[in-house]
């Protein structure tokens, strides 16, 4: 059997041990990166397909005659249409808990960076500032403690559980929003109540059609002047041009934003326009610590090994 990885290189530089997933098949393809245009031909005569982020349309899928496994390099599904896999009797996997501890250590890194206000005591620094002060410490950005403040998770998986458990770890309360406009189940708020009362709130939903623009200036008119809002999850449910305003004109403190609509954001993106003390924004890099991304290989290569002997394992179509 053959299996090609369309976009290996949004996995690794080089710096992974691959073979747990070559010893899986026959014959591997392990493509840098497929442009959009070359992706049905590429897959044409594969048997097994794994993808990141490229997108595998219904026309891709209904041209690939001998494909019985799309195996997603990843937990979200939005790249893959799962009609289509259903329709032509293909499997498609996702990977699970790879990057839990990636994300979570990232999510508190910029929630203390922001908390603590980190840009403005660096700057403060590299400007000479503090060298011209009367006092051994910097007064300049009051800041407080995360202890006994309110985190709210929006999307309460395998991430946002455990971004919970840390915030409980920091002392902080914890609220958990139930979908927007539906019925609040046991251990969780309304999501307007939740935007009202919670100091962080961290998004771990999925990008569909119910999240896409799920905060809007709407949203940030009902958060706290105080709040922070930080999006580990999928551009696209944030609009990024109602969050910049929201954060120019102080309606909440800061943002911390490591997905966009559009990766890489070749036409600029609202967000990158201006530089601005309360606004973190990193590359997509919260899941791709080191070990992250081999325990990524390893879940692949268990996936496709449990496929091949009829125990499939992690499927969503």
């Amino acid at each position: 059997m053959h299996g090609i990885f369309l976009d290996v290189s949004t996995v690794t530089d080089g710096d992974l041990d691959m073979d747990p997933l070559r010893a899986t098949l026959d014959s591997w393809t392990f493509s840098g990166l497929t442009a959009p245009v070359d992706i049905a031909a590429a897959i044409r005569d594969a048997d097994i397909v794994v993808s990141n982020k490229a997108a595998l349309d219904r026309d891709a899928i209904a041209a690939a005659g001998r494909l019985r496994l799309i195996c997603i390099a990843a937990t979200g599904t939005n790249n893959v249409d799962l009609d289509a896999a259903r329709a032509g009797n293909i499997a498609v996997c996702n990977v699970q808990a790879y990057a839990t501890t990636s994300v979570v250590e990232h999510v508190f890194m910029v929630i203390l960076a922001l908390q603590r206000r980190l840009a403005e005591h660096t700057t403060a620094v590299v400007q000479g500032r503090w060298g011209c002060a009367t006092r051994f410490s910097m007064l300049d950005f009051p800041f407080s403690e995360l202890s006994g403040k309110t985190l709210g998770i929006i999307g309460y998986g395998e991430l946002g559980k455990a971004v919970a458990d840390m915030g409980g770890a920091f002392g902080m309360q914890v609220l958990i929003a139930e979908r927007a406009g539906a019925a609040v189940r046991p251990g969780r708020i309304a999501f307007d109540q939740l935007l009202a009362q919670a100091d962080v709130i961290s998004l771990h939903c999925p990008l569909t059609p119910a999240t896409e623009n799920l905060l809007t200036l709407e949203a940030f008119s009902k958060m706290r002047t105080g709040a922070i809002l930080v999006n580990t999850a999928r551009g696209g449910i944030v609009n990024e041009a109602d969050l910049m305003q929201a954060l120019k004109s102080g309606e909440i403190a800061g943002a911390a934003v490591d997905v966009l609509t559009t990766e890489p954001p070749v036409s600029g993106n609202p967000l990158l326009d201006e530089q601005l003390p309360n606004l973190v924004v990193t590359p997509h890099i919260a899941w791709a610590g080191r070990h992250a991304r081999q325990r990524l290989i390893g879940e692949l290569a268990a996936n496709i090994s449990a496929f091949l002997d009829n125990r499939p394992r992690n499927l969503v179509a």
